[in-house]
């Protein structure tokens, strides 16, 4: 089984034990575990130590920062086995897992083998996943997943639209019982961009999730009213950023 690359933060692999912040089960405990690799390039992307490697011509909008540079992608790169990572979940008595990127997708094959060591221990474990949406999971990682919390990227992210809007992987989460689809909204552009991804592939309004863009308590403040309006007109979920409310735009938390 292969190893999993997984983000490495402040020396060590980034796991850890919190609340989720996002999605349907906003504040719920979980164990975060962070996969390294994104096939996608936000330029607003809280996570970009996962994919802004140096000599790539991607662009961050913490470019423009004094002193931001981008990532040396061996220092921040760390592979574990299964029972390494498993090893560390299980210090923890929580039994709700958040597999994160990155985009774990990109590696399918290991995470499988960390489930099924985990289930081992403890058949109560129960996996979510955090994905943007343009990558259809195998039938082995299908059935350990219990929710796919999917997050399709809008023209605010930066991404080209062949990359960031795949049909037959829409369809497919469009279809899963389990998925729900969270949208970052910047302004209204946002909004009908979005209304027409989900118009065009037939989104479920009940499965669907607003949640405002932004890294401070400031400028969520400045961007939910708004959204939550919409979200009451259309029927949609509003999802706030509870770890931003807590903690600020901190990893690891």
């Amino acid at each position: 089984m292969p190893q999993l690359k997984l983000a490495k933060l402040k020396g060590k692999a980034e796991i850890f034990y919190t609340l989720q912040g996002e999605g349907v089960n906003t504040g719920m405990p979980a164990i975060f575990i962070r996969s390294s690799l994104c096939n996608l390039h936000c330029s607003w992307c809280d996570t970009d130590y996962t994919w802004n490697w140096v000599n790539t011509p991607w662009r961050h909008e913490n470019e423009s920062l004094e002193g931001y540079q981008k990532f040396e992608k061996k220092d921040y790169i760390i592979k574990l086995s299964s029972e390494e990572i498993a090893a560390e979940v299980l210090q923890h008595s929580c039994r709700n897992v958040i597999l994160t990127g990155g985009e774990p997708l990109l590696q399918q094959e290991a995470w499988v083998g960390l489930m099924a060591e985990l289930r081992r221990h403890d058949p109560s474990f129960r996996f979510e996943v955090e994905t943007n949406g343009t990558i259809i999971p195998n039938d082995k990682f299908r059935q350990y997943i219990d929710q796919f919390n999917v997050s399709p990227k809008l023209n605010n992210s930066g991404n080209p639209l062949r990359s960031r809007l795949k049909k037959d992987a829409l369809n497919y989460f469009r279809d899963c019982p389990n998925s729900w689809f969270k949208f970052v909204v910047m302004d209204e552009m946002d909004l009908h961009e979005l209304e027409s991804i989900i118009d065009t592939f037939s989104i479920p309004a009940h499965k669907v999730i607003l949640m405002p863009e932004g890294r401070t308590r400031r400028a969520l403040n400045q961007r939910r009213t708004k959204i939550a309006d919409i979200c009451k007109k259309e029927g949609y979920r509003f999802g706030d950023r509870l770890h931003i409310r807590l903690w600020g735009s901190k990893p690891g938390v």
